[in-house]
Formats: C-alpha cells, sequence, structure tokens
C-alpha cells in the first residue's frame, strides 16, 4: 500500500502539530488544576478563559456563553434533557427532524419513553432538507424547544438554520442546533441566526477527542447536567479538561481563520469529484444538496454495489472513507439519513461518503475516482442484480 489518502474526516480528523504543541505544557508543566486558588493554577485559569475567548470568537458569542463538555454527545445530551426539565412546566413537545444524529435522535427516544415527551419528527425532502411550513404547523402551545441540526453529518445538506431560529423566536420557544459538523466549516453567528444552544466537538476541526461545548444563551434557564463541583459556573461539574480545552480554542482560532480560503479549495475539489462520479460512473447519483451542502462533503449512491464490500476495495488502496455515520458503522442497517431522503434499501447500501480536508489534493482526488471506478467494474461484474438489470434492459 503506498500513500495514505483519508476522506472519513466528518468522523474524525487528524489532531493537528500546533494544537499538540499548545497542549504539551498543559499535561506537564502547568498541570494545576483550575478550579484552586493557588498562583500554580493561575495558567489553567488563564488557559481556560483564553479558550472560551477564542471559541466564543468563532460564532459570535460571548465567552460567559461557552460551556465546556466532553464532547458533541454530551452537549446534545444536555440542551435536550435540561431544557425538558427547565421548562416542563410549560410543555413537554419536541420539535426535531428525521435525519438527526443519533445523540439527538437517541435522547429523544429516551424522553419520550421515560420522560412522558412528545416528539414530532419532521420528514425532510430528497435532499434533506426541512420544510419551514411543516415546521410551523409541527408547533403547539406545549412546544418547548426545536432541534434541527445545522448540517448532516452523512450527506452534507445545509438546513436554513437562520430562517428556523426566526420561527423559534417568533413563537417564543428555544432553539438548538446541533453543529458538530458545522462549526468552523461555515460562517456561523448565533445572534443573527437565533440560535439559543449549539453543540460543537473538537475532534472535526484538527482539535482533540473527548472535549466540546454547548453554548447556551444568556437567559436560557436550562440545568446542570452533571452534578458535583461548581466548576463552568455551576453548570457543568468535573475538573476541566485543560490541556483538552487549549487544544479546542487552539483548532478553532486557526480553523476560523483558514475557513474561507479552505472551503473554496475543498470545493473545488469536491465538485471535481463529484462530476467525474457522477459522469463516468453509470447509475450513480449525488445525495444531499448540489449547492448548499459542506465544502468537504461528497455523498453518493452506486446502484447494485454492496457498501462494506467497496470500503475495504477502497482501503486496499489506502483510501480511507465510510458509508455514512462513524457512530453506526457497525450496524447493517441501511443509513437512517438516505431512507429518509427516500432512497430504496438496495440504493442506500450502495452509498459512499468521503470528506476532505485542507490536506486533500486534486492529484488525490483523481486517485480515488479512477480507483473507484475500477472497484465498481469488479464488484457489478460479480453482481447477479447488475446482471439481470443490464439483460433486461438491453
Amino acid at each position: 500500500m503506498g500513500k495514505l489518502i483519508y476522506l472519513d474526516n466528518a468522523a474524525t480528523t487528524q489532531t493537528s502539530p500546533a494544537v499538540v504543541e499548545a497542549m504539551l505544557p498543559y499535561f506537564t508543566e502547568y498541570y494545576g488544576n483550575a478550579s484552586t486558588i493557588y498562583d500554580f493554577a493561575a495558567k489553567s485559569k488563564e488557559a481556560l478563559a483564553h479558550a472560551r475567548e477564542q471559541i466564543a470568537s468563532c460564532i459570535g458569542a460571548k465567552p460567559e456563553e461557552i460551556y465546556f463538555t466532553g464532547g458533541g454527545s454530551e452537549s446534545d445530551n444536555w440542551a435536550l434533557k435540561a431544557t425538558f426539565e427547565a421548562y416542563k412546566q410549560k410543555g413537554n413537545h419536541i420539535i426535531t427532524s428525521k435525519i438527526e444524529h443519533h445523540a439527538i435522535l437517541h435522547t429523544c427516544e429516551y424522553l419520550e419513553k421515560e420522560r412522558g415527551a412528545r416528539v414530532t419528527y419532521l420528514d425532510v425532502d430528497e435532499n434533506g432538507f426541512v420544510s419551514l411550513d411543516e415546521l410551523k404547523k409541527a408547533i403547539t402551545p406545549e412546544t418547548i424547544l426545536i432541534t434541527i441540526m445545522f448540517a448532516n453529518n452523512e450527506i452534507g445538506t445545509i438546513e436554513p438554520i437562520r430562517e428556523i431560529g426566526q420561527i423559534a423566536r417568533e413563537h417564543g420557544i428555544l432553539f438548538h442546533t446541533d453543529a458538530v459538523q458545522a462549526f468552523c466549516q461555515v460562517p456561523i453567528n448565533v445572534d443573527e441566526m437565533n440560535i439559543d444552544m449549539l453543540s460543537s466537538s473538537g475532534h472535526k476541526i484538527n482539535g482533540p477527542k473527548g472535549i466540546g461545548f454547548l453554548y447556551i444563551r444568556k437567559g436560557v434557564k436550562i440545568r446542570s447536567f452533571i452534578h458535583g463541583g461548581a466548576q463552568e459556573r455551576k453548570r457543568r461539574a468535573g475538573t476541566e479538561n485543560v490541556p483538552g480545552i487549549v487544544g479546542y480554542g487552539t483548532a478553532a482560532e486557526y480553523a476560523s481563520k483558514t475557513m474561507a480560503d479552505r472551503a473554496k479549495a475543498e470545493i473545488a475539489i469536491r465538485d471535481h469529484m463529484i462530476s467525474r462520479i457522477l459522469n463516468e460512473i453509470p447509475y450513480s447519483r449525488l445525495n444531499g444538496d448540489k449547492e448548499k451542502r459542506l465544502p468537504n462533503n461528497i455523498n453518493v449512491s452506486l446502484e447494485f454495489i454492496e457498501g462494506e464490500s467497496m470500503l475495504l476495495m477502497l482501503d486496499s488502496f489506502g483510501i480511507c472513507a465510510s458509508s455514512g455515520s462513524a457512530c453506526t458503522s457497525g450496524s447493517l442497517d441501511p443509513s437512517h439519513v438516505l431512507m429518509a431522503i427516500g432512497l430504496p434499501h438496495e440504493v442506500a447500501h450502495g452509498s459512499l461518503r468521503m470528506t476532505l480536508s485542507e490536506q486533500t489534493t486534486m492529484e488525490d482526488a483523481d486517485f480515488v475516482v479512477d480507483r473507484l471506478k475500477e472497484i465498481v467494474s469488479q464488484l457489478r461484474a460479480m453482481s447477479p442484480l447488475y446482471e439481470d438489470f443490464i439483460r433486461k434492459n438491453q
């Protein structure tokens, strides 16, 4: 195997050397507990404050509105469970979509089964967009929360977040968005977009794993999720992960500064790969919107192909890709996202997600498409379904 071509950046990214360098002193030199009062801990406290400022500036928030967590899933759980507890006297109705990450969907299921919540799961169209009209129709006097992801982790579609936020604001409903895939990939301003809570995770932007944040707009009255000490202004107990927080702040600052140039380069490679696949591989289709999608996201379905075989053959060429979310990669069921946009089971099973990074080159792109063409040809040559299809359509 030659060069590794990593195209699974939606699952996780390489921690950048600059991030690792920024973190190292807080493991061995400035290792004081940030919650203590002696001078030795001052460096840790300063580092936390600086990282909070770095991250807040990326989304137009105030530093005191950023609460560090253990990752995106914790942030999603906190937003939903704590909102339900805090506002259950007003109502028990939550609105979400059928294509959310399982950190949202499974939390909603828990709230339905164990806490008596009512949840509306909005349909999406063939490109993965939530209907604003259907959202408005779903609102009741008991609706306390709307939670719609900023951009889908599988098909890359960017939802109309500003409009959703405006609808929520007009009805006096809290609006949360899972922005794990969107943070520092596309511009976000929480005030302009009427976002009350926002989840993110460090390892999606070349930061470390095990660190995330939940933005909570000042004035939103939700409770603590983890109880114990008085960390994070008494809202999230537990000794602060200072190295992780420092790394996250460093990664966010760099990703925000380079976002425009990086997006331009990724879009050029993304569109080149999509064009080649659709034009050179018969019976292929793009999943997600062609324009309103994450700069680095490619998701295609290749008919008469079994996705796992395709991934294994790509891996033999040193190409890392996926068939959907890393959180469900062990499942034999077709993607709930692809089913929600209307794909038949047999087409959904042949899906391929490739997510780029700033390290991806046009040369890499062409190598991958060339190998993919060979793989698809080989797999279809062994497929009775493809053979029958060709015979019937000759």
